[in-house]
């Protein structure tokens, strides 16, 4: 069985994909995609693999994208951001949500 899988650069980040997958990329811009269900297409695509051949862009691949599906857009878990320095009563607390996209990979074309 041959195992297709591509790697895309979204959000300054690079993730491993094939089709079916999951993943939580950096939040997509309203204005990229229109709303849950629709469809994303990332055409920055730096490697594909088909199992039997690989081929590798410098640094993107023409002609080749990923296409996905919006599942949602949400935020992280509370990620808190203690600062502190003894011996001058500073203590500052602070809360941080970063916003995500969850997308579902259709296919690698």
């Amino acid at each position: 069985m041959t195992m297709k899988f591509a790697v895309i650069k979204t959000g300054g980040k690079q993730y491993l994909v094939a089709p079916g997958d999951k993943l939580k990329v950096e939040k997509l811009a309203k204005t990229d995609v229109k709303s849950e269900g629709s469809e994303v297409i990332f055409d920055e695509v730096l490697l594909t693999s088909d199992g039997k051949e690989t081929k590798l862009g410098t640094p993107a691949l023409a002609g080749v994208k990923v296409t996905a599906k919006r599942v949602a857009d949400d935020r992280h878990d509370k990620l808190l951001v203690f600062k502190y320095k003894n011996k001058t009563r500073y203590r500052v607390k602070r809360g941080h949500r970063q916003p995500y996209t969850e997308v579902e990979i259709l296919s690698i074309k």
